[in-house]
């Protein structure tokens, strides 16, 4: 059995045939923890894991921990992963074989100790559009259609990624909370966030509602809800009219939201929340100015201490 068969009955919520072996329960639990892009990432990954033990003649419950470091080199030889990708799913098979260790399956942890390829962070490709390029391409789009003003004002204001944008209903920001009109979303991972919406950011929203009171926020020409790639070519098209030379995708402008708001001198805790990152690292990423001597923390220092020295 693949593992594309052992994820799609339990998922289903069919009786588990007998020819279930104990590695295919195994991923199919696995994997029926995780949904949308998480899911068909490591769906991906252990599909190729288990090929490979099939051409080595290898049963995945009888691993050990050099069988994974070849597995490590023929993603990175034979298959030319990069050292991220290779990373990656390594990382999904160390949480595999740590959930096969506890639910009893193996006695030990093969990918415990397996060593990961060191990956190098290229920080300056977290620049997303500058101040003047956010301004030209929002009223770009203002000018064109309510739709694709509200598409754009999500994605520079906002901060929405392009799947939460296309996902909006016209009742979702239809309420206040506390004195504030807000937009109630769930977001990467089934999190749910209200956003706060700034009189303008509503107004544009509420132009795209053209009167209806229900169904999507954002609609194609054919008045079927926007997809994410009928919105990458809108927010293309836009930000060719608007004079912008380089590439422009809609994770851009979630970029440029994140940097425009750093360099706002918006306290990092604060553009964390915004951003809805879990991790502050994540967000100190997109801190262009933070290498800047002029903000160097050992002037602020250095005048604090200044009377005691």
């Amino acid at each position: 059995m693949t593992v594309s068969d052992a994820t799609l009955m339990p998922l289903a919520g069919n009786t588990i045939p007998a020819r279930f072996s104990a590695f295919d329960l195994a991923v199919a639990g696995f994997l029926a923890r995780y949904t949308g892009q998480t899911f068909a990432s490591y769906h991906t990954d252990l599909r190729l894991y288990t090929q490979w033990c099939e051409s080595v003649g290898l049963d995945p419950l009888a691993a050990q921990r050099p069988h994974l470091e070849l597995f490590a080199r023929h993603l990175e030889l034979e298959r030319g992963n990069a050292p991220s990708t290779v990373h990656r799913r390594l990382s999904c098979l160390r949480m595999l074989y740590r959930t096969m260790h506890v639910d009893g399956l193996i006695d030990r942890n093969p990918a415990e100790y397996v060593k990961m390829p060191k990956v190098y962070f290229d920080e300056t490709r977290m620049v997303g559009l500058e101040r003047s390029e956010i301004s030209a391409l929002i009223a770009t789009a203002r000018a064109s259609t309510p739709c694709d003003g509200a598409l754009v004002t999500m994605l520079a204001l906002l901060g929405l990624r392009v799947s939460e944008a296309c996902a909006v209903d016209i009742d979702d920001f239809q309420s206040t909370e506390r004195g504030h009109r807000v937009l109630r979303l769930v977001g990467k991972g089934g999190k749910p966030a209200t956003v706060p919406l700034p009189i303008p950011i509503a107004r544009a929203m509420d132009r795209a509602a053209e009167g209806r009171t229900s169904g999507a926020l954002l609609l194609r020409r054919d008045g079927t809800r926007m997809t994410r790639r009928s919105a990458d070519r809108v927010v293309k098209r836009l930000a060719r009219r608007a004079g912008i030379t380089r590439t422009v995708h809609c994770h851009l402008l979630r970029h440029g939201y994140v940097t425009a708001a750093l360099d706002a001198g918006i306290p990092l805790r604060d553009v964390q929340i915004m951003a809805r990152h879990s991790d502050p690292r994540m967000t100190s990423r997109y801190d262009r100015a933070r290498h800047n001597l002029d903000r160097h923390g050992n002037y602020v220092l250095a005048a604090y201490l200044g009377g005691a020295a």
